[in-house]
């Protein structure tokens, strides 16, 4: 009799254990449910779990730049941190040439750009695009002994724009003598080295670079633009939440201070 109940005893203890045990694993998959996904970003499809890899050119002041460490500042860097923060993912900044960066996307090999890319319809056709996260345009700028006032003033004369910017299109309406650079900024500083007739780009850059003390002046504004950040199609759910951070950063007034922070004044907000 005393050996039965310590059989039944020995019994109940390891239906107890084991009830115990089970209910632990049990919380563990719902913690890995609930949170484990979000703080990783698996859902997101990333590139590398729980990092924001973005790519910028690091030769577009002050929108990316690189520092003498290597790594890459300005408002497009802040603004793809803010996003990463927003998406609970560690930002991961990658420099790679603006012409191939869509590209890049496009092929899997970032998770966004956070460059200054224009949305155009052939953009499109390779990524998809977020909202805008600022509003710019193209201007002209020449040296200031130039007669150029507008872009009809520049036909058959000699422009200077940064490959794979969307700038190309405004200079091939009216020349064919057109000189492609890496970058925006080594074009405005070939043109005030006395090459060139003109340069077509971002007025923003256009303003930073005469700030640094580059002797040229902008001229009539050819357009607005609405910059945003690019998505690989197909990667909806990434899509949807850098959307939804970029809301938010709107909201609580982060994007407008970066901006004030490299421009002073707002480019955030679209024009009326």
């Amino acid at each position: 009799m005393k050996k039965l109940s310590i059989f039944l005893l020995s019994t109940l203890l390891m239906l107890v254990l084991a009830a115990c045990g089970s209910g632990e694993s049990k919380n563990d998959e719902n913690n890995d449910a609930s949170g484990g996904d979000t703080a990783s970003g698996s859902e997101y499809n990333l590139v590398e779990k729980g990092k924001f890899t973005f790519a910028a050119s690091g030769e577009f002041r002050p929108f990316s730049y690189t520092t003498a460490s290597g790594k890459m500042e300005g408002f497009d860097i802040e603004v793809g941190q803010a996003i990463a923060k927003e998406l609970g993912l560690k930002p991961n900044q990658q420099k790679f040439k603006f012409a191939s960066i869509v590209e890049g996307v496009k092929t899997g090999r970032f998770d966004a750009a956070v460059a200054s890319h224009t949305i155009t319809p052939e953009r499109q056709e390779a990524v998809d695009f977020s909202v805008p996260y600022y509003y710019s345009g193209a201007q002209i700028f020449v040296r200031p002994d130039s007669d150029v006032k507008s872009l009809d003033d520049l036909k058959g004369k000699e422009i200077a724009v940064s490959k794979g910017s969307t700038y190309v299109k405004y200079a091939e309406k009216v020349t064919d003598n057109i000189q492609v650079y890496s970058s925006d900024v080594v074009a405005l500083q070939s043109l005030d080295k006395g090459r060139h007739d003109a340069v077509i780009t971002d007025f923003l850059t256009g303003k930073e670079a005469i700030g640094k003390g580059l002797k040229i002046e902008g001229k009539k504004m050819i357009d607005r633009s609405e910059q945003a950040v690019a998505v690989a199609k197909e990667n909806d759910k990434l899509l949807k939440a850098i959307n939804d951070a970029l809301k938010t950063l709107h909201e609580n007034g982060t994007l407008t201070e970066i901006s004030k922070k490299y421009f002073g004044e707002d480019i955030t907000k679209k024009p009326e």
